[in-house]
């Protein structure tokens, strides 16, 4: 990934943090959190993954809100930064913490014995 590619990828995700916080009235979008925004190479396309920080079973009605509010989004970046053109936004749902609490919930459930202490005598 290019610098200029992250940096865009940072300044949108900034942006439309702000727009989410401040202009929104959606309340299927309160407490909504963009956690990441990838630009592809053309910088045409900008994937944006969303979430609602924990709550998974809000991912339908906060899609939907995304869907509607995608021209307003879209139209208010383009006042915003600096690019030729206005990249199109994709939003996605982003499983990354359910997946992190699945991870932790197997780990939780392992049965580890403990260390054997090694004798101070034996080798090492």
């Amino acid at each position: 990934m290019s610098i200029k590619q992250q940096r865009m990828n940072d300044r949108i995700q900034q942006i439309l943090s702000q727009l989410l916080q401040r202009e929104i009235a959606d309340p299927r979008l309160r407490d909504v959190t963009i956690t990441e925004v990838q630009l592809d190479p053309e910088l045409v396309v900008a994937k944006v993954y969303v979430s609602a920080m924990g709550d998974e079973s809000r991912e339908a009605e906060v899609m939907k809100g995304f869907r509607r509010a995608r021209g307003f989004l879209r139209r208010e970046l383009g006042k915003r930064i600096r690019l030729r053109h206005t990249p199109e936004l994709h939003f996605d749902w982003d499983h990354t913490l359910a997946q992190a609490d699945r991870i932790n919930q197997l780990i939780a459930g392992l049965d580890i014995p403990a260390e054997i202490e090694a004798d101070s005598d034996a080798p090492r």
